[in-house]
């Protein structure tokens, strides 16, 4: 199975990419996890924000494919570690690659989360979108730790 980590956004600092690859070099062979950069849309003018996150949104589900598709969303299911890695195991259950999506500056278009099979809040604070990133590669290693009964996860 694959955890594919959509995101809209590009050109993050180093700190993000150095976090982000220590917790996906972490991760089991079973456990693929890998970052795709959507770039984001131009705000030229006349475009607004719909256009905007209606032109990401066709990208972002044309790399998706028929993945299992998460939005994070700040008005999403809030969880708690332990949730987290019952979902996950109940994604590799599955047996479908899973798409987790981070929105743009704009945010997701709501077809895109109509069309999600989960929306998932990592908090209900708007962040920066590579602290999204960190905070997502390492709650995914969590989980995955929870369900391997490694002590990297004290509850």
């Amino acid at each position: 199975m694959k955890l594919n980590i959509i995101s809209v956004g590009h050109k993050m600092p180093d700190w993000v990419e150095s976090a982000c690859a220590e917790y996906l070099k972490r991760m089991p062979r079973e456990l693929e996890t890998r970052i795709i950069e959507i770039k984001p849309d131009k705000r030229a003018s006349g475009k607004n924000s719909e256009v905007v996150q209606e032109a990401e949104a066709r990208r972002i589900l044309e790399v998706a494919g028929k993945d299992y598709l998460v939005a994070l969303d700040e008005r999403g299911q809030a969880v708690t570690t332990l949730q987290l890695a019952d979902k996950l195991k109940s994604w590799q259950e599955m047996g479908r690659d899973v798409a987790l999506v981070i929105g743009g500056a704009d945010g997701l278009h709501p077809q895109l989360k109509t069309q999600a099979q989960w929306l998932f809040s990592l908090s209900k604070l708007t962040m920066p979108h590579g602290m999204v990133r960190v905070m997502l590669t390492e709650q995914l290693y969590r989980a995955h730790t929870v369900l391997s009964n490694h002590p990297y996860h004290r509850e």
